[in-house]
């Protein structure tokens, strides 16, 4: 409780004492939580990171967990599994550890500013790579705002190890140990329909950094650089969201076609950044 209680004299003895015996115990309830625990668990028919495709355009099931203190300050952990583009090897799942700190630095406007550690547990090496970013967000009438930026400095994880049309073919590297950076800039937008359980969201976001292939036959920015959007609604039904988003990239056929295999589903050969609809259920704890 954000309000204090306070205990009078009720002008005896006997009201004083109990008074004083219940005090400790109100105080200790009034005190504002020093951390908070928070979950979730989603189930998707895609996983889309940046709107390319990481499990060849199968579902995925993830979850996370995080702990914000009454600071701001706050830690917390992403996993989801993947399959086909790249070979990240190993358990194929990407596990996310992330912290930062996020501050009102005016009515209604919040600044958080983090960073993002990608891992893929027992996958390739000089896989993992660390990413900063700042989010600004707050509320236009109806609808809540947020706009962000994540700059990954020069990695290993992110740099052009395959170069010219042989190293491609060949899926030997001509530029061992090559190091990348990695621009992203995003905003994204929600407002609630009012008498109804639905909210409408939308995204767009623009990546740059390296236009070929990685240590793990994958990159961030797959082209160099795109723009990737989305468009959807979630339902909220009781403990569970249900959810439909239309996601799609300006990556063309041509433009990822010396990426390929790595850039196509292994089913049919499709690209793994055209237009698709992801269906998602999750819930939050």
């Amino acid at each position: 409780m954000k309000s204090r209680l306070f205990a009078g004299l009720a002008g005896s003895a006997a009201a004083f004492a109990a008074a004083f015996l219940a005090s400790p115990a109100a105080a200790q309830e009034a005190a504002p939580k020093e951390f908070t625990v928070a979950g979730n668990v989603a189930l998707v028919t895609d996983y889309r990171f940046r709107g390319v495709s990481q499990t060849d355009k199968e579902l995925a099931v993830q979850g996370g967990v995080s702990v914000t203190h009454s600071s701001g300050v706050y830690v917390g952990t992403w996993a989801s599994n993947l399959s086909g583009w790249g070979t990240f090897g190993g358990s194929n799942t990407e596990l996310d550890l992330y912290g930062g700190i996020a501050k009102e630095i005016a009515s209604g406007v919040k600044l958080d500013v983090g960073l993002t550690w990608y891992m893929y547990p027992g996958g390739a090496s000089n896989t993992d790579f660390a990413e900063p970013y700042v989010k600004l967000s707050g509320s236009l009438g109806p609808a809540n705002l947020l706009a962000g930026v994540a700059y990954a400095p020069k990695q290993q994880a992110l740099g052009r190890w395959y170069f010219n049309a042989d190293s491609y073919a060949t899926g030997i590297p001509d530029r061992f140990n090559a190091k990348s950076d990695n621009l992203y800039i995003w905003g994204d937008a929600n407002t609630a329909i009012p008498g109804t359980p639905l909210t409408i969201k939308g995204h767009l976001g623009y990546s740059d950094g390296n236009s070929g292939l990685g240590p793990n036959g994958t990159s961030v920015a797959p082209t160099g650089s795109y723009l990737d959007w989305m468009l959807g609604a979630d339902a909220a039904l009781g403990p569970v969201t249900v959810g439909v988003a239309y996601i799609d990239t300006d990556i063309s056929n041509a433009e990822s076609a010396y990426l390929k295999p790595n850039f196509s589903s292994t089913k049919n050969g499709s690209s793994i950044a055209g237009s698709t609809v992801v269906f998602s259920l999750s819930a939050a704890f």
